[in-house]
């Protein structure tokens, strides 16, 4: 991977490494005479003096060089400064003048630092025939807290994720589809929220309406719900509606189900998994102030502080706070989002301990809202994308407090045992409709709702991981127990009903709210306790990877009604959910990779009318088969993967009246994601996602064969960026996001047509007087004003595409 993750874990190989210049020659890599030529190319470095581990991992963020030291790096050694064009191996040769430390190029863009004094085990040292000899290294820089791999070549995506109980991993020793976006990627697309940095993934899709007060998506077919995303590994944790993104460090979107992993999720979302890891402070002080604007009328602004303290810089302290208030692009709508983050770190030698204390404050006045429909006619045109559909006195107001403590301690050099507690309130008070549209003319009944809602959530984990060796094989080895209690209170009240017309909106007045109620009681409140195992197995110099585990289940909930306070469920049920992936690497730079994982939803309840009415389910289990290819050519990384997910459901049987899980649905999809640089001037980011979501097995077999509802054939994201040669410091972007027609309803008879959007902008970085940078952006979203249905869901209806967008902003470095 490129660069370092520094000091603590350089020990634990974070890169990709060979073992012996012959070894790397068997396997088809070229001989070091030919590998020199590729050490030509020169970059521009301006690395002041600072810790020398921070400094070698400069030079890999620059250039994509993949740099492994196999022993820690002293926190007080210091580098020399790097400042002019060079290529990789001067760079880190200037570097290390005066340290007593070597290098060696070990192939195509990969060094490896050596210390000649150093003879323990996992420790480079010179052979009398010039060749590097080094025991075994992990290569995957797994550690449950800790500095998250570095970015890749461009910098927009880093070189791997965390994998839940499997910890950080490079992506090319992930038997999974990951994909990390990074907080240059966040800045750069001026992202005000989660749903705006995942549009750079073929294979999720947002199911609300852009610029609202939610984030709700598919992710290859399946929905994942706000709630479910989680922060460093863990549920329940996340804002509840929307997560803002000044505090967050990297998006990571892992495809497929994740029971193993990360358990189960409180939603129960199986398509895949979103993890938010936020901000910490960098060996080199952040002073930073971003002000901007959003059309039609909303300025906004960040500020981002961070500094390291200590003779090894053992504390580190970042604070990230936004705020903006406006109107937006569609008409009648105005939004309101604040937050507060502080991030508080503490590295020493064998203990890391970390702590956020996360505020958001999130309000729209009038917000869009998903549109439902009824059944028996074709749904009609959208409306314009920027068209008031609804009232001046509609709003929802969240707010959200969350704490997260989080440490690790070494107990020995190979057994590391780690702990986190987290807690979460969020309050939601809204005042909106839900329109139904009823015929083809886009004519719809709403109903007003009033609806106090609030959560709570208290989530901890607790693990230990151990290194060791059996024989020729090297395990990983992690025992893992995490418990998950939230509770939900949700008072829906329907106050009016009017009726109106897509293209033609009726307006009418308040409604007397001194008879409802803005407070609500507990409704529900699940917990959700789980043990699970996973080993890591390394054969033949880690060319062969295996990963096999299991996590047992337990699902307890209840629910109680709103009004007399009584109790009208109790669910308790448990399930085993096991897992296996394999890579293989038969060239350095090529990894195959194949998985069979499971998901687990809660089961459902038979309904009222059904003979067999409250009875309740174990719960569900869903099943991913995946295979892949990963190649890395050097700056620019391709992933090809096929994959199958099957979801049973219930459905009622009408020739008995018996519900049952005798339904199913499955998605098979073929995804191709390419991250990284052509060459230094343009850069990529997207891929295409093709997919088959067919209604399998359902009652009486009367949709079999049908395709899904919300599954489109087809979703192509595809981002440039081009640095100009006529004016240094000026970047061009685009990007294009493209989704084929889908079904809307499960006998097929009602769909949406596909849509295109484009999007364009432009970023230019300077140096005012002093040294310090300063970036313009300025952006379109959706530059053609296309007016579409972005999304068809089961669960939200029909989501409205984004108007056209104006962004620009501007960051001052201090």
């Amino acid at each position: 991977m490129a660069g370092l993750w520094g000091r603590r874990y350089g020990r634990w190989g974070i890169a990709w490494l060979s073992s012996t210049a012959a070894v790397a020659a068997a396997l088809g890599a070229p001989p070091l005479a030919a590998q020199s030529s590729q050490a030509q190319s020169t970059y521009d470095f301006n690395i002041p003096a600072s810790p020398l581990a921070s400094a070698i991992a400069g030079v890999g963020a620059v250039s994509g060089w993949r740099i492994a030291y196999p022993f820690t790096l002293p926190p007080a050694v210091r580098s020399n400064p790097l400042h002019g064009s060079m290529t990789p191996p001067q760079a880190v040769a200037r570097l290390l003048a005066g340290s007593g430390l070597h290098y060696r190029v070990t192939g195509p863009q990969s060094i490896v630092l050596v210390d000649p004094a150093r003879t323990a085990p996992g420790v480079g040292v010179v052979a009398a025939d010039g060749a590097i000899v080094l025991d075994t290294i992990d290569v995957q820089g797994q550690q449950a807290l800790g500095t998250p791999p570095p970015p890749y070549a461009g910098g927009q995506v880093a070189t791997g994720g965390r994998l839940g109980i499997l910890g950080n991993r490079d992506v090319m020793s992930t038997p999974f589809n990951i994909t990390s976006f990074t907080a240059k990627t966040i800045a750069d697309q001026q992202a005000r929220n989660v749903g705006d940095v995942v549009k750079n993934d073929p294979s999720v899709r947002t199911t609300w309406a852009d610029g609202s007060y939610s984030n709700q998506f598919f992710i290859r077919g399946f929905a994942v719900g706000n709630p479910d995303i989680a922060i460093n590994g863990l549920y329940g944790l996340a804002p509840y509606q929307m997560a803002g993104t000044s505090w967050v460090d990297r998006v990571e979107v892992l495809k497929g189900p994740s029971a193993l992993l990360n358990g189960m999720a409180p939603g129960g979302s199986i398509g895949g998994t979103i993890n938010l890891v936020p901000k910490r402070a960098t060996d080199d002080p952040i002073t930073r102030l971003t002000l901007g604007y959003v059309s039609d009328g909303q300025p906004g602004g960040r500020v981002d502080v961070g500094r390291r303290f200590g003779e090894n810089k053992e504390f580190g302290v970042r604070f990230n706070g936004s705020y903006a208030n406006g109107r937006t692009a569609v008409d009648g709508q105005s939004t309101e989002l604040g937050d507060a983050a502080l991030g508080l770190d503490y590295r020493g030698e064998r203990l890391r301990v970390s702590a956020d204390l996360i505020y958001q404050k999130n309000y729209a006045d009038n917000p869009v809202r998903p549109i439902y429909y009824r059944a028996g006619f074709q749904i009609p045109r959208p409306p314009r994308a920027d068209a008031d559909l609804g009232q001046n006195w509609y709003f929802a107001r969240g707010e959200d407090a969350i704490g997260i403590v989080r440490a690790e301690y070494d107990l020995t050099d190979n057994v590391t045992a780690y702990a986190t507690f987290g807690a979460h309130r969020n309050s939601l008070l809204g005042l909106y409709n839900f329109e139904y549209i009823k015929n083809a003319r886009g004519d719809f009944d709403a109903n007003n709702f009033y609806q106090p809602t609030y959560y709570e959530a208290w989530t901890g984990e607790t693990g230990v991981r151990a290194r060791f060796a059996t024989g020729p094989i090297r395990h990983e080895l992690t025992l893992t127990a995490t418990r998950l209690y939230s509770e939900l209170g949700n008072r829906s009240q329907t106050i009016s009903s009017y009726s109106s017309n897509l293209y033609d909106p009726a307006r009418i007045g308040l409604p007397d709210l001194s008879k409802w109620y803005n407070w609500t009681p507990r409704t529900s409140a699940a917990t959700l306790s789980s043990l699970a195992v996973a080993d890591s197995l390394y054969m033949l110099d880690d060319r062969i990877q295996v990963i096999v585990g299991g996590r047992f289940q337990n699902v307890l909930q209840k629910g109680w009604n709103v009004t007399t306070r009584a109790q009208t469920a109790f669910y308790d049920e448990n399930a085993i959910t096991p897992a296996v992936g394999l890579v293989l690497k038969p060239l350095e730079r090529v990894s195959l990779y194949a998985n069979y994982i499971e998901g687990l939803s809660q089961g459902p309840v038979a309904p009222v009318g059904a003979v067999n009415a409250s009875e309740t389910f174990a719960p569900i289990k869903s099943k991913q088969y995946e295979v892949g290819a990963k190649i890395d050519f050097g700056r620019i990384t391709t992933t090809l993967s096929a994959f199958q997910i099957e979801q049973p459901n219930g459905v009622l049987d009408p020739a008995t009246n018996r519900y049952g899980m005798n339904g199913e649905v499955r998605n098979r999809g073929l995804e191709f994601n390419v991250f990284g640089e052509v060459v230094p001037e343009l850069r990529l980011l997207g891929g295409v996602a093709l997919m088959d979501g067919v209604q399998t097995k359902t009652a009486n077999g009367t949709n079999n064969g049908k395709k899904a509802i919300g599954i489109p054939d087809t979703q192509l994201n595809l981002g440039a960026e081009w640095d100009t040669p006529f004016l240094r410091g000026l970047t061009m972007t685009g990007r294009v996001i493209y989704t084929s027609s889908q079904y809307a309803s499960v006998d097929n008879t009602q769909s949406i047509p596909g849509w295109t959007r484009v999007d364009l902008g432009a970023r230019y970085t300077f140096e005012r007087p002093g040294g310090k940078p300063v970036t313009i952006r300025a952006a379109v979203e959706n530059l053609l004003g296309a007016d579409y249905w972005a999304a068809a869901s089961s669960t939200f209806g029909l989501a409205r595409g984004a108007p056209r967008t104006f962004l620009v902003s501007t960051t001052f470095d201090f």
